[in-house]
């Protein structure tokens, strides 16, 4: 059975400067067998209601700006896969969460920047679910509960998003030796947390962890965690580390 991943994705430039968490990627990826497929909720696909994407041939969506021009050159031509985005849809639909296909969506840096580390051949077809963000940390759980199934299918699940992200207050040269206390103590938090699986704490996490708000001026990069842990099972953290003094590249594994 395949485990879930939460991964931190980190800024759009991982895909050229991949660091520290880059190779813990590609270990990530070796240590498993190939997946028939990925399905995954990344921290920029909002939305209102549930919906999964049924493109077969999502392009590269450079889904940001003020980067070199070699990052807007990288391209991930993974194919969708209907059959995995149909089965998505039913165990949506039985778990009494419908959902709507997308046949329009390309893949947003969230999807592309981790995989073309993980698996650079592009040669994994990929389904992308969205993310409603306004309903929470529990309804991705419920989300991730539903689709846990698929690990026994020989589907990859995978949340990306990020265990601390606030950009106003980056350090842009700080080196990875160098870690905001307010973000250490988050991150901290949150995976004192996860370990002991206390879900009614993860759930209520903005009021209970410190400096939760600060970490997380909104939550879109937070809630594919939940979505992760609730596909999975026993957490444990494949990589921890920091960038930019406060942007948390943590990857964890569940199950």
């Amino acid at each position: 059975m395949f485990p879930s991943l939460f991964i931190s994705h980190g800024s759009p430039m991982l895909a050229l400067e991949p660091g520290e968490s880059g190779p813990a990627l590609r270990r990530l990826a070796a240590s498993m067998p190939r997946p028939k497929a990925i399905v995954i909720v990344s921290a920029h696909w909002e939305s209102n209601d549930l919906r999964v994407n049924g493109n077969p041939q999502p392009e590269t969506w450079h889904d940001f700006g003020g980067f070199p021009a070699a990052l807007f050159a990288v391209q991930y031509p993974a194919s969708g896969h209907p059959e995995t985005t149909q089965r998505v849809v039913d165990l949506l639909a039985a778990a009494d969460l419908p959902a709507v296909v997308d046949s329009r969506r390309p893949f947003d840096h969230g999807v592309w920047v981790p995989l073309s580390l993980m698996y650079p051949q592009a040669d994994i077809p990929v389904v992308q679910v969205s993310l409603p963000t306004r309903l929470g940390p529990e309804l991705q759980t419920r989300v991730g509960k539903a689709l846990s199934q698929l690990r026994e299918e020989d589907v990859l699940v995978i949340g990306s998003g990020s265990i601390t992200h606030n950009l106003r207050e980056l350090d842009w040269h700080a080196g990875p030796e160098s870690v905001e206390p307010w973000a250490l103590t988050f991150r901290d938090w949150m995976v004192e947390k996860l370990a002991a699986n206390d879900e009614n704490a993860l759930h209520d996490y903005r009021r209970q962890a410190p400096n939760a708000v600060r970490n997380h001026p909104s939550d879109e990069h937070l809630l594919p965690l939940y979505f992760a842990r609730g596909a999975g099972g026993e957490f444990s953290a494949a990589y921890q580390g920091f960038t930019m003094g406060a942007l948390g590249m943590d990857i964890y594994r569940f199950g």
